[in-house]
């Protein structure tokens, strides 16, 4: 609408919205004519000094907004627009602005040092920086001359003080609500009508505070929205407070379905009074009922009127589409499905070699026997490396040459007699099975010292090692 052409050559309305800090809205003058859109910055006159404010609506919509929130509007005592936004301007007042939350916090601790029973809930610095609004709540009227005092000391600045309601509060400070929207009274909302607990009576609403309840703990706005639509409705439904007379018993009036247009009651039962059953009825065969009551007649059940009702079964397996618990073991068995194919591969590659050695020819195949033994030992993960065989008794020999090294200063040995030691090949002690074996000490004690005489177990070993003596010498 803003856009829109006027007949005649008339003149564009000169009044233009400004949106201030959160709700805060205002009208002001465009005397000079400037070109303005939704969402410039434009410095406007304010007392004392100016401020600055965001441009909302202009045009026939501004016209519009004028009528709806504002009664007997005088254009001529509105204050007029200086000028669009400047670098400089703009800086300034994103300066004071970040200095608003500091100032609020500091201004509640002087409030709560004075001892004054109010809550401080926002503070709005002007665009220029000279003056500072403090809204807060309070049930009681609040004696805050001291605190005027303190706070005009501390921050350097004019101060206003601003009454507001706990309504009003929720709507500067906004918020997400049970509905999962951004609160109305901090996005559309403009006039705050009374709620009453009717309105959720009518709607056939459980009388319960936390639901009903909105942030700002008053009954929730949206309550007034559908309550002329379920208003409407109602009065196809009978009084129901009227009790139903039958031949059983007294039937009382539970609840109201109002979409689907039935009536529950609950009938007593004269021969068994502790039993109680729910009858659905429409709302023509309840009017038939008071009829028939007036008339001094009296049916013998309720249930003959009643109307058939389908229980529908809801279905709790997946009510918000959640997974089942076992959803983490698919993304297991993809990786093992994964490990598997590279197993297929490795598979397809031996088959293919062993298909080449198939075919290859018989000298081929024994040249590449000890190649495959080989490869079968590298390749294969599950075997484990064995560490390469060797003589116990060679062993035997490095530890006690290890020690005799050691002990150099308390024990001197034959050269030659390790000489021979050395020269002993391993076929002779894989030979030797049927021997005993002997401890590593008692052998290095026989074959270092020559007095000694072999043992019977040790005699062919001393022979053969007197033969290499003869030989070396």
């Amino acid at each position: 609408m803003a856009d829109i052409d006027l007949p005649g050559g008339q003149s564009t309305y000169d009044v233009v919205e400004l949106r201030f800090k959160n709700s805060r809205k205002g009208f002001y003058r465009n005397i000079k004519g400037f070109n303005l859109q939704v969402g410039d910055a434009v410095v406007v006159e304010a007392s004392p000094g100016y401020d600055i404010g965001v441009v909302s609506a202009v045009g026939e919509l501004a016209r519009i907004q004028v009528r709806k929130k504002t009664q007997n509007f005088k254009a001529h005592e509105a204050r007029s627009i200086l000028r669009k936004g400047s670098k400089d301007d703009i800086e300034k007042w994103k300066k004071f602005r970040e200095k608003e939350a500091d100032t609020m916090f500091a201004s509640r601790s002087f409030a709560s040092e004075l001892g004054l029973e109010m809550k401080i809930s926002d503070v709005e610095y002007q665009g220029d920086g000279s003056k500072a609004i403090f809204y807060y709540t309070a049930e009681d009227r609040v004696d805050f001359r001291q605190l005027i005092r303190h706070l005009a000391d501390a921050f350097k600045v004019k101060i206003e003080m601003k009454q507001i309601g706990v309504r009003q509060e929720a709507a500067r400070l906004g918020g997400i609500g049970s509905c999962g929207r951004e609160l109305c009274c901090s996005t559309w909302l403009t006039d705050f009508r009374s709620v009453s607990t009717a309105s959720a009576r009518y709607q056939q609403l459980s009388l319960n505070p936390q639901k009903l309840a909105g942030q700002c703990g008053k009954l929730k706005c949206c309550l007034n929205y559908e309550l002329d639509a379920y208003l409407d409705a109602l009065k196809k439904f009978p009084r129901s407070d009227v009790k139903l007379k039958t031949q059983k018993g007294i039937a009382f009036h539970v609840k109201t379905d109002v979409f689907k247009e039935e009536m529950w009651y609950i009938q007593e039962d004269k021969a068994n009074p502790g039993s109680t059953n729910f009858i659905p009825l429409t709302p023509d065969r309840v009017r038939e009922i008071i009829r028939m009551n007036k008339a001094g007649d009296f049916p013998a059940d309720l249930k003959d009127f009643m109307i058939e009702v389908e229980a529908e079964i809801p279905d709790y397996t997946d009510v918000v589409g959640q997974d089942s618990l076992n959803r983490f073991e698919h993304v297991f068995k993809r990786k093992k499905k994964k490990r598997k194919k590279k197993g297929g591969e490795q598979q397809a590659q031996n088959k293919g070699k062993q298909n080449t050695r198939n075919n290859a020819s018989p000298q081929q195949k024994q040249k590449a026997k000890p190649q495959q033994q080989k490869e079968g030992q590298r390749n294969d993960p599950n075997k484990k490396r064995r560490k390469p065989k060797t003589n116990n008794k060679n062993q035997q020999q490095v530890s006690g040459q290890k020690q005799n090294n050691g002990n150099r200063s308390k024990k001197k040995t034959n050269p030659n007699a390790k000489q021979g030691q050395q020269s002993k090949g391993p076929n002779k002690a894989a030979t030797g099975g049927g021997k005993k074996r002997t401890n590593s000490n008692n052998r290095n004690r026989n074959t270092n010292k020559p007095g000694n005489k072999p043992s019977s177990q040790g005699k062919g070993k001393g022979n053969q090692q007197a033969k290499n003596d003869k030989k070396e010498g």
